[in-house]
């Protein structure tokens, strides 16, 4: 067998055991993995969708080795901030420290779980998370709380890829839904896309499931 094949194998082999083996939270000694910038899930895309401006709160739940969070608190430059969210210690000092070696001040980060927030009503101009909602153990419960910090004209972005961890699109809207917030974009295909909400109000509020007028999608 020729070198290639072998080694095209022993990838698909470290695949396969990364597929079933694949554990909530992602395990700090797999870091390295979260460095890897996943098929349509581009921090231009993102970008594309978060809008995020200078001077804005924001919250990342989740951030993992800071793939997204570097690039965002960038963005938001020295008087904005980014609050980050992980139930594991060891992420959040990774973040920290990479922050800490390229200069990058506006990062405040809180180890707390996603479905119990310490932050107050109405805190954030927008949140995000990146392949996290499906490793959270009641994620409509993780959506609700974001909805309650995030402030009226506030915005969430959800990005998801199809890992053992993955919610489908039609099942992000009901949670959504539930938690009340509307869909207004999307992007990307349908097993790996970033969404975007907003909080609804009485009759603004969505069915779970429905594409109707006014919710763009963007491809």
């Amino acid at each position: 067998m020729k070198r290639p094949v072998l080694i095209a194998a022993a990838a698909a082999a470290a695949a396969a055991a990364w597929w079933w083996t694949d554990s909530a939270p992602y395990p700090y000694a797999q870091r390295w993995l979260l460095d890897l910038t996943l098929p349509f899930l581009t921090n231009r895309r993102l970008d594309a969708l978060l809008g995020v401006r200078p001077g804005e709160r924001v919250l990342e739940v989740g951030p993992g080795t800071g793939l997204q969070a570097l690039h965002v608190a960038g963005v938001l430059g020295a008087v904005g901030r980014l609050d980050i969210v992980d139930i594991q210690q060891p992420m959040l000092d990774h973040v920290m420290r990479r922050a800490a070696a390229r200069a990058i001040s506006p990062i405040v980060p809180a180890r707390a779980d996603a479905r119990d927030l310490p932050f107050e009503d109405g805190s954030f101009d927008a949140a995000y998370l990146v392949t996290v909602l499906g490793e959270i153990p009641d994620p409509p419960a993780a959506m609700r709380e974001i909805r309650r910090v995030l402030k009226p004209s506030g915005r969430l972005v959800v990005g998801e890829f199809a890992d053992r961890h993955y919610v489908p699109l039609v099942t992000l809207l009901g949670y959504a839904n539930d938690a009340g917030l509307r869909p207004s974009a999307w992007l990307g295909p349908p097993l790996a896309y970033f969404a975007r909400f907003e909080p609804a109000s009485g009759d603004a509020a969505f069915m779970a499931g429905s594409h109707g007028k006014g919710h763009a999608a963007l491809w």
